[in-house]
């Protein structure tokens, strides 16, 4: 049985392999892009966010996590969202009001309350 299925797999590997090599994308390199990983850039003076420079989405999940604002977003009312990650970033990006919705909701409720 074994000696039937091997002619199969090598048969299946080898048009998969031709398949590859016939797409002409399938090897394309983008000159335009540098590659590499992408890092943020602290900024050369101070940036002043919303929330005191805090990531949004760590105060949507409860959580005050400062920034140095190399990472933001400027909504469309022209406020500025700072961020620690990238991946932060994305995740705000996805739903960006309900985010903003609830970081206020915390940072409201959090923040201490002056007499």
């Amino acid at each position: 049985m074994t000696t039937l299925i091997r002619p199969h797999l090598i048969l299946g590997l080898a048009l998969c392999g031709a398949l590859l090599l016939a797409h002409r994308s399938a090897f394309a390199v983008d000159r335009s892009d540098p590659g590499g990983i992408w890092k943020a850039v602290v900024p050369p003076k101070a940036m002043n966010g919303e929330f005191n420079n805090e990531d949004p989405v760590g105060l949507a999940a409860g959580k005050h996590i400062k920034t140095d604002c190399s990472m933001n977003w400027v909504g469309e009312d022209g406020k500025l969202y700072c961020f620690t990650t990238g991946t932060s970033l994305v995740f705000f990006e996805e739903s960006p009001q309900a985010y903003i919705r609830a970081a206020h909701k915390f940072f409201d409720f959090d923040r201490p309350r002056v007499k």
